[in-house]
């Protein structure tokens, strides 16, 4: 069995291994998400310390790389997250980056099906991964909790990933069910199926979802819960 993490002995053959199966599965996407992976594969490659499994880097730095701007690198970066391909290991406060890890046994998993496209010699190599854990934590609510489409890379539903992330248990009783029902300047306004959903929502978890939305985008300013 090969230790996920590449360090030690057979760690550089281990980190292009890694790289390989990122861009196998881009090439196997359509162009929003080969962009996507790109971006991430040239961030691991420039700063990621394999080490300690780190990725500290500002905003600003990732946008000039990346070459957008840097309210981009906040949506991608929450992408990211929610597909759980990035963790965060510190949170950036004044003065400070957030520090994010990679998890190499999300990726691993996600990758999988491309393997063969590469070769039965990459497959067979990265066929050592299959101890990788892939069990579901136990969630406090029945069955598992199906995280949200994120595909269409609007702020509520980039949201909506990071509250599923955060604590699926709340998220499948009470965000789930919310939809984004438009945006004028910084207002986002999300419809609630019911008066007491929306009553609920805006007594207990306004702020919280206030704060999250601005971390994908800092230009919202207010949440409308409406029915």
């Amino acid at each position: 069995m090969l230790s996920t993490k590449p360090v030690g002995r057979g760690a550089q053959a281990r980190k292009y291994d890694l790289l390989t199966a990122l861009g196998a599965y881009a090439l196997s996407q359509g162009k929003h998400d080969q962009r996507r992976v790109l971006r991430l594969m040239t961030l691991i490659t420039a700063r990621y310390n394999w080490a300690r499994d780190e990725l500290s880097v500002g905003g600003r730095e990732i946008a000039r790389m990346w070459c957008v701007d840097e309210r981009t690198v906040k949506r991608e970066m929450a992408y990211l997250r929610t597909r759980g391909w990035l963790v965060v290991h510190l949170q950036g406060a004044r003065g400070r980056v957030t520090r994010y890890g990679v998890d190499w046994d999300r990726i691993i998993a996600d990758t999988q099906p491309q393997w063969d496209a590469v070769g039965p010699d990459f497959a067979l190599r990265m066929g050592a991964q299959d101890a990788v854990d892939t069990t579901v934590v136990p969630m406090p609510v029945k069955g598992t909790v199906v995280a949200p489409d994120v595909s269409d890379g609007t702020e509520w539903a980039l949201a909506k990933g990071l509250m599923h992330t955060q604590d699926a248990g709340l998220y499948a009783s009470w965000i789930s069910g919310l939809d984004r029902a438009g945006r004028v300047g910084g207002v986002l306004t999300i419809k609630a199926p019911s008066r007491f959903h929306a009553a609920y929502v805006q007594s207990h978890l306004e702020a919280r979802l206030l704060r999250v939305c601005r971390d994908v985008d800092s230009d919202v300013t207010e949440i409308r819960i409406v029915t």
